[in-house]
């Protein structure tokens, strides 16, 4: 089994918005046919039932004959390791909870997979951690009770926890010798003071180099988190609601609330630009600019009118990367979208620049683009046509169970609610030209944006 801690992510843009990722790489000359009609952009019946202890289960029958997805969502990631000097844990439980229990040790586990046909794995982020598995839907009980059994009894000797650590402190260096993770800690670092989003989803290395000492304090963080309020159980596939909420009460309604809550800090407004730069002469040359967004809500146009304005300025055909990337040929790539993150974050524009020399210039020409969004109207054909691709993107992603899971799986950490998803979508429809200016203005701030670079010189060469 594998472990990931999405840090590829991080290169691209941690977190970006799940419509922005399933775009065309071009804006369309025409709205599909397919997605013309409105209607709910989650095409299938979203089930749910709310145990008594606090358990979401999510039931999604899919037409996928004796295949099933079984997925774990926990609403705890490095957003909430609130305590200085105990930060990575969210990740090492990515790992620790693959380390069995008194019923199923690891090698049994593993055996039950193979029974199942099936593969387990597991992923962290700022606002949560998912594990997810997806085999034989015949055998759907052996899942919920070889699930349910880890994440209530889990169970782990002190020798057990310093080996993972060590693991741990092994993929923070070896991610750490890429020069676009070095970048996203540095901005983040820069970008907050207050809040904990100020470390990446690895943590501060000082802490991972301390965490095999933390042994108690990783009880605890269990015994916080890993509870029926932080999780929503969700099934996608050959399944059907109501042998999913049997299967649910007969194997997690004994689990038992928690009542821990995290105090998270909120980030005081940002006053000044900020800059971060690191030098390497054999790097190609790379800019970030990083402002400050919105927190997820389904609830206003905000992240949707974002993301339709990042995809129509970065597109192939966008007047901007044609001047850059395809006429003067002073960028590799410039690209960048939203985030989607349950406190205010940054959403990231970059652009990799062939000479060094150019990045003033590459720097002026994004903000001069930004800037004209606050006050020259879109066209209305070419916003019609970018909300309807985006769409049309995000439904010709949705043809496995797995899929359908991590689609539903975002809104599920966001709010805690799958329905979440159709409401959202459903802003995208009423954007107007006017809310893509509304947002350039409320977000794209000069005091508001921390730069990053990367390369030869001793400073970025663009404060």
């Amino acid at each position: 089994m594998k472990h990931s801690v999405q840090t590829w992510l991080l290169a691209a843009g941690l977190l970006a918005a799940p419509l922005a990722q399933a775009q065309k790489k071009s804006a369309p000359a025409s709205t599909p046919a397919s997605v013309a009609t409105p209607g709910p952009a989650f095409p299938y019946p979203v089930q749910q039932k709310l145990l008594a202890n606090g358990l979401n289960v999510v039931t999604v029958p899919f037409d996928s004959p004796g295949l099933a997805s079984f997925f774990l969502v926990v609403r705890a990631g490095s957003r909430d390791e609130v305590e200085p000097g105990h930060t990575g844990f969210a990740h090492f439980f990515e790992h620790v909870m693959f380390r069995g229990t008194d019923k199923y040790s690891t090698a049994q586990y593993n055996d039950v997979l193979k029974t199942l046909g099936a593969s387990a794995n597991a992923n962290t982020s700022l606002d949560r951690t998912v594990y997810h598995m997806t085999g034989n839907a015949t055998m759907l009980e052996k899942m919920f009770e070889v699930e349910a059994d880890r994440f209530q009894h889990l169970k782990y000797a002190e020798h057990d926890f310093k080996a993972e650590a060590g693991a741990v402190k092994g993929e923070y260096t070896k991610n750490s010798a890429s020069l676009y993770t070095q970048l996203n800690e540095k901005v983040a670092d820069a970008a907050f003071d207050k809040h904990t989003y100020e470390h990446t989803t690895m943590g501060f290395f000082k802490d991972v180099v301390d965490m095999p000492n933390q042994y108690q304090y990783s009880l605890s963080f269990f015994d916080r988190f890993y509870r029926p309020e932080y999780t929503t159980l969700l099934v996608v596939g050959d399944v059907k609601a109501e042998q999913v909420n049997q299967l649910a009460d007969k194997y997690f309604s004994m689990w038992k609330r928690g009542s821990y809550q995290p105090a998270i800090t909120a980030e005081p407004e940002q006053t000044t630009p900020r800059y971060v730069h690191i030098q390497n002469a054999n790097f190609p040359p790379l800019m970030s600019l990083s402002y400050r967004g919105p927190a997820f809500t389904d609830q206003n146009k905000d992240l949707p009118a974002l993301d339709i304005l990042f995809t129509m300025l970065f597109s192939d055909n966008s007047p901007l990367y044609e001047k850059l990337v395809v006429k003067e040929q002073k960028v590799r790539f410039v690209g960048g979208s939203p985030n989607y993150t349950r406190d205010p974050y940054l959403m990231s524009v970059r652009a990799s620049v062939v000479k060094a020399d150019d990045m003033p210039y590459v720097k002026e020409e994004i903000i001069k683009a930004l800037e004209e969004l606050k006050t020259k109207p879109l066209d209305a054909k070419r916003l019609a046509d970018t909300k309807s691709a985006l769409k049309y993107g995000f439904l010709m992603g949705l043809d496995s169970p797995d899929q359908i899971a991590n689609s539903l799986a975002e809104f599920i950490w966001l709010t805690g609610d799958a329905q979440s998803l159709n409401r959202f979508y459903s802003l995208y429809d009423q954007v107007t030209p006017a809310d893509i200016q509304a947002v350039a203005k409320k977000y794209f701030v000069p005091e508001h944006v921390t730069v990053g670079t990367i390369g030869p010189n001793s400073t970025g060469g663009i404060q």
